[in-house]
């Protein structure tokens, strides 16, 4: 009777385990082949987890909480998690948003795994840290922190216009990303405080007079309006005058 009781209940516990691991238990029919003659006696689930896995999923690795087949693999910098490979996550996790960063889009197939940065304005803007900063086209940042699809971006503090203007650079939309050259052998930028946008852009003609031009303030005067201008202009022409009338 013990022996039954022991036999019974290894039947059960593997039913059990069986059932719990997404395998089938078949209990033995009548008149047919005993259970520890089946040729097999417990059978994964077929059923994969998504309807097509190429590059950027794992199709052997098993979905415990999908009861499927298939892990979709995220790159490391759209997680939270201190890891320089891929992350593989299941379908309830991924749909929780846990551990994924809302900065990227787990949509995305980015080389062998999912995860962009979400971008907006045609490319234009990345998000960081909740926020919005500008794509500067490549080339433009001495210390970019990232490389996104449409350019380079900076984290934490922006570049204003005098970092900019250094090489000759003013922060305008251009295409895709931000970033207009205005050689400084042409053209005097000038900022004004912190700003990203230049208070004025100075077409030189040629002078020299103007130096300074890195963003800092030139060391001659020049007409900032058009009242200055004008006055500047009757100037010019009394000199001219004055000096023709000592020929005659």
């Amino acid at each position: 009777m013990n022996t039954m009781k022991k036999l019974f209940t290894v039947f059960f516990t593997f039913g059990i385990f069986c059932t719990e691991f997404g395998f089938a238990f078949s209990a033995p029919a009548v008149n047919s082949v005993p259970w520890w003659e089946q040729p097999t006696v417990c059978r994964t689930n077929p059923t994969n987890c998504y309807t097509s896995m190429g590059a950027g999923f794992d199709t052997g690795m098993w979905d415990a909480n999908g009861n499927c087949w298939g892990l979709k693999m995220i790159c490391s910098e759209a997680t939270t998690a201190n890891d320089s490979e891929p992350v593989a996550m299941g379908k309830s996790q991924i749909a929780n948003g846990t551990g994924i960063k809302s900065d990227f889009d787990i949509n995305i197939l980015n080389g062998d795994c999912f995860g962009a940065r979400k971008t907006s304005s045609n490319g234009s803007v990345a998000s960081v840290d909740g926020n919005f900063v500008n794509v500067w086209c490549n080339g433009i940042l001495d210390n970019p922190t990232e490389t996104v699809q449409t350019g380079e971006i900076q984290t934490g503090t922006q570049p204003t216009c005098k970092d900019l203007a250094r090489n000759g650079w003013v922060g305008v939309v251009n295409q895709r990303c931000y970033g207009k050259y205005f050689d400084p052998s042409k053209y005097y930028i000038e900022c004004e405080g912190d700003n990203l946008l230049p208070k004025r852009i100075v077409v030189l003609n040629g002078s020299d007079k103007v130096i300074g031009r890195n963003g800092t303030v030139p060391s001659v005067d020049y007409p900032t309006d058009t009242a200055a201008a004008a006055t500047l202009f009757d100037k010019m022409q009394s000199v001219s005058a004055a000096k023709k009338s000592k020929h005659f």
